[in-house]
């Protein structure tokens, strides 16, 4: 919902939790045609696999490894943030429980991530 209400054009893919993320991002099975992702928004509380699992992974995967991951989760724990940059993510965002909070947040990762950052 927040991505609908950009003014990029923003193509979202969702998928349900960090096996499938990981499926997607290989084009393996029903994702062989899948579109390759500018950035990821990983959720630390996924199900089958955690986000910190998934993001090493990722990391160690010499295709996927530079795919900036800006982590958007509830936790506000020093230590989650601490081994989520030490696993290799691009960014930290606390989701905000109010709906016109998290819907700036979102702009500003879209601001920064897609319009101002230079990625290889």
């Amino acid at each position: 919902m927040a991505f609908k209400q950009s003014r990029l054009l923003v193509n979202v893919c969702d998928v349900g939790d960090g096996v499938e993320a990981l499926a997607f991002l290989r084009r393996e099975g029903n994702y062989h045609s899948a579109p390759w992702p500018d950035i990821i928004l990983l959720d630390l509380n996924m199900p089958r696999m955690d986000g910190k699992t998934f993001l090493t992974h990722l990391k160690q995967d010499e295709k996927l490894k530079r795919i900036p991951v800006i982590v958007l989760t509830t936790s506000e724990a020093e230590s989650d943030i601490v081994e989520s940059y030490d696993l290799g993510c691009s960014g930290f965002v606390t989701k905000p429980m109010d709906l016109s909070q998290f819907l700036r947040a979102i702009q500003k990762v879209e601001d920064y991530w897609l319009t101002l950052v230079k990625r290889p």
